[in-house]
């Protein structure tokens, strides 16, 4: 039987990143643990836009690792806020689900939600002390980093990215995506299929 645990506080900030493999080697070096390594596929769900209306996410996560058999998860989060520290802040329940995910994607078809949205990306994700550090590569859109933990621990894994800090941000993944397609005239692509055909960007990182 599964446990889901009590909801937790998640906090997190986020920066692009114009040179992954420099950071890449600034994140090693400091002696990060490489813990995953592969496409993350996010499936977003809501019904007549309700969770929409509420800020809230309802989402199953496929992790497709290089060389190893997918898993998954699934979440629901709160309302975005900002923490007194100044990070993004959401509430999130989050548990384990069977096998790539496609038995829970059927069950809440079966309770009338269905995909409003799809997320896909190539993920580096290292452990730094308390803290993960999430490279992103999109189908067309910046790569970004996300740093994830208590406020010491993220703090720490800053420190260690040789970039200044005002380049993270507590702001949410549509602010960033709406800043690439401002700077760049150009429709950012979340998902795979958004691309109509095209070759994800992650395939020339």
């Amino acid at each position: 039987m599964t446990v889901v645990s009590p909801a937790v506080r998640e906090l997190e900030v986020k920066a692009v990143i114009a040179d992954p493999a420099l950071l890449r080697r600034h994140i090693v070096e400091s002696g990060a643990e490489p813990v995953f390594r592969g496409v993350m596929e996010d499936r977003i769900f809501d019904r007549d836009g309700t969770l929409q209306a509420r800020d809230e996410v309802l989402r199953v996560r496929t992790w497709r690792p290089e060389g190893a058999p997918a898993h998954a998860q699934m979440a629901w989060k709160g309302p975005t806020r900002r923490s007194p520290e100044g990070y993004k802040l959401r509430d999130e329940l989050e548990f384990a689900v069977e096998g790539d995910g496609d038995a829970a994607s059927a069950t809440l078809s079966a309770l009338g939600y269905a995909v409003a949205r799809s997320v896909d990306r190539f993920v580096e994700v290292y452990r730094l002390q308390e803290a993960t550090a999430r490279l992103e590569w999109y189908p067309r859109m910046d790569v970004l980093l996300e740093v994830e933990g208590t406020p010491a621990a993220i703090e720490a894994a800053l420190a260690v990215t040789g970039l200044p800090r005002v380049a993270f941000e507590p702001e949410p993944l549509a602010e960033f995506v709406r800043r690439f397609e401002e700077r760049t005239g150009e429709a950012a692509a979340l998902g795979v299929v958004d691309l109509k055909g095209g070759r994800p960007q992650w395939e020339r990182r």
